[in-house]
């Protein structure tokens, strides 16, 4: 394509958004920009600063201490995969915790959290060539974004993929808990008052039940390959 521009992808939590965005954006040269990784790196400064009891937020108290979260990416020279640094420490690994999963879409409910983090995204993303997924990307930081994926999967294969990817890993968790944490997303993420996750009228859906990972990759280049006759990427 001869101009960089900006591809939305939203979908529900665990459904390989970010998956896709990843290869998408190696096979573009276009920048990943995992807006998931923020909320979560939020979520972990509440749990380290002593604003969570019995998993719920202190929310005044995390409206005044916004300030003091800064927020960026990092490229891990071995994976070539960003990493989300939270006041200059590296957080990649912490902020996927089930614990961050069960706070994670409360943060994101909360209006002014999604004002500071909405405008960091729209920052990154403003001279395209980026790729960037999470759950308003579509309809509410890029609604103009020259192409919106939204991404879906069957529930109990959501979970089960989600068990596979934390199996051995220190934030390794059941297949109940996991599963009762993305019905519990789901629901928050879609009913909330401040930017829902919706499905955009002009996003092209893609169900990745029955799909691999490079079955699904192939699918949205050869979407983007159809678009390319409009005049934007002429």
């Amino acid at each position: 394509m001869s101009k960089n521009i900006t591809i939305a992808i939203d979908g529900y939590s665990s459904c390989g958004k970010s998956t896709m965005a990843k290869a998408l954006a190696k096979e573009l040269g276009y920048v990943f920009i995992d807006t998931g990784a923020m909320y979560r790196g939020i979520s972990l400064f509440c749990i380290e600063n002593g604003l969570v009891d019995n998993n719920e937020i202190n929310v005044e108290e995390l409206i005044i201490r916004l300030p003091e979260i800064q927020l960026s990416f990092v490229t891990n020279e071995e994976t070539l995969k960003p990493e989300l640094i939270l006041n200059n420490v590296n957080v990649e690994s912490k902020i996927r915790s089930i614990k961050v999963s069960s706070l994670v879409s409360k943060v994101a409910v909360i209006k002014q959290v999604r004002q500071k983090l909405v405008h960091a995204q729209r920052l990154l993303g403003q001279k395209g060539g980026v790729v960037m997924d999470g759950r308003d990307i579509g309809s509410v930081v890029f609604p103009n974004a020259e192409l919106k994926l939204f991404i879906t999967s069957d529930p109990k294969i959501r979970a089960q993929r989600r068990f596979e990817e934390l199996k051995g890993t220190e934030n390794e968790a059941s297949l109940e808990e996991i599963t009762q944490n993305l019905k519990e997303r789901d629901f928050i993420d879609t009913t909330r008052k401040e930017s829902p996750l919706i499905q955009c009228e002009d996003a092209v859906v893609i169900d990745n039940s029955n799909l691999s990972e490079q079955q699904q990759l192939e699918l949205a280049l050869d979407i983007i390959n159809e678009i390319k006759a409009i005049k934007v990427f002429e």
